[in-house]
């Protein structure tokens, strides 16, 4: 197998120009740089300038991010307000690149998380380790490689067609931590095996996305009907309407609810 040079999200971030594993060239610093359109866009291409990457790439693990979304939810939530002191804040340092992290979660999917833990083990271990967890190399096993180790055939589907559109240039790291919120749920949706609450979750925890509201999932939404004590668990644009006032730090909020249920579970464990 050819093994890649590997670079961390940083690295791409703050060197644009260098290419990802299968990204073209891009210059810099002042030119503009031409997206490839995404398979839900337009076929005309857009430009966008090396500070407006940074600007979207702007994240949670930014230092004074987190003092920020605190500061915002504390004023704009009394409610809220009352969990930010109970629970110590957020915090964000995973470094792991877009691919890395998309694969761990189609491989987590619908799994008990010890059972995912040994079957992502043993995918790292043929693939010859983390760093060489990357497009060209995953399209080299086989189906049958990756059910040996675990991996259902419907999910070693998912892993490569992960892996195709990366090699056709549909996705790349770099065009992904450019890519806004919505394109990223219009792109990622599109890789089979991957639904709008994966896209989330990778926005959350893996690229610390600040403004993202996680609608449809159980612990959030619970998390909201306890906070506001709502009489049915809330659907979706109730939860957009209640949490609109903790934007642009919906994420921060969203953690806080799974604060909240952990809670409360604990206590029920406690009173049993």
């Amino acid at each position: 197998m050819v093994k890649p040079v590997t670079r961390s999200i940083t690295h791409l971030i703050n060197n644009p120009s260098s290419p990802s594993q299968s990204a073209p060239k891009i210059p810099f610093p002042s030119r503009k740089i031409r997206k490839p359109p995404t398979k839900n866009s337009c076929t005309k291409p857009s430009t966008v300038t090396v500070s407006s990457i940074l600007s979207v790439t702007k994240t949670l693990s930014v230092k004074g991010e987190i003092d920020l979304a605190l500061d915002h939810l504390r004023s704009s939530d009394p409610l809220l307000a009352t969990l930010l002191d109970t629970h110590k804040p957020p915090t964000y340092d995973s470094q792991d690149l877009p691919f890395l992290s998309l694969a761990k979660s189609i491989i987590y999917q619908q799994l008990a998380t010890k059972a995912a833990t040994s079957i992502y083990s043993r995918f790292i271990a043929l693939c010859g380790g983390e760093s060489q967890v990357n497009p060209a190399n995953v399209l080299s096993l086989s189906a049958q490689q990756l059910r040996e180790i675990g991996v259902s055939g419907r999910k070693a589907s998912y892993l490569h067609d992960l892996a195709e559109k990366y090699k056709s240039g549909l996705l790349s790291d770099l065009s992904i931590l450019e890519m806004s919120d919505d394109e990223l749920l219009s792109s990622l949706t599109a890789v089979k095996g991957i639904g709008v609450w994966s896209v989330h979750m990778f926005m959350m925890s893996s690229l610390h996305r600040p403004d993202v509201l996680p609608v449809g999932d159980l612990g959030v939404r619970k998390g909201v009907q306890t906070l506001y004590g709502l009489k049915d668990l809330p659907q979706a644009l109730q939860m957009e309407e209640i949490c609109e006032k903790w934007r642009p730090y919906r994420t921060v909020g969203s953690w806080y609810m799974w604060r909240l249920m952990d809670a409360k579970a604990g206590n029920k464990e406690a009173k049993s």
